[in-house]
């Protein structure tokens, strides 16, 4: 991955929510929902803001207290796994927001928290369910809930 590309969240295919610092994001093509929580919540929330992936390992390793490399590995990994769950996509024409300069909240210390390397949950258990959703197909006539037709 180029760090000039921008990321985004695939909004064709997947809807999010955060609910008290967990991230809970559904693929509605394919029925999967995924959990992030701490640093993967971190990086969802700038990843909705459109943040190029240099912007985004910078703003990282100023909250976090870690090597570069160290958190530039466990970046790259992360989002590598978004990708191919394909809940972002990348662009190369689309400006980034920039790096958030604020200084990130501790209480009372100036101590960073240590780094850990964010974590996509995947569930597939409710995957028929997901699918029945009438966000995909809603016929006035035949009613909800009916699977799509292949």
């Amino acid at each position: 991955m180029e760090k000039s590309q921008v990321l985004r969240v695939n909004n064709t295919q997947v809807v999010c929510e955060t609910i008290d610092g967990e991230v809970v994001i559904v693929n509605l093509d394919k029925g999967y929902y995924y959990s992030l929580l701490k640093t993967g919540a971190e990086v969802w929330s700038r990843i909705e803001r459109q943040i190029d992936r240099y912007s985004l390992i910078q703003e990282m390793t100023q909250i976090y207290d870690g090597s570069v490399e160290e958190i530039t590995a466990g970046m790259d990994e992360f989002l590598a796994n978004l990708q191919q769950e394909e809940l972002i996509i990348t662009d190369s024409g689309t400006k980034s927001v920039g790096i958030n300069n604020s200084t990130p909240k501790t209480s009372q210390t100036t101590e960073r928290p240590r780094f850990e390397k964010p974590m996509l949950e995947k569930f597939t258990d409710m995957e028929d369910l997901l699918l029945l959703d009438p966000i995909h197909e809603v016929d006035m006539e035949a009613g909800w809930p009916n699977a799509k037709t292949t």
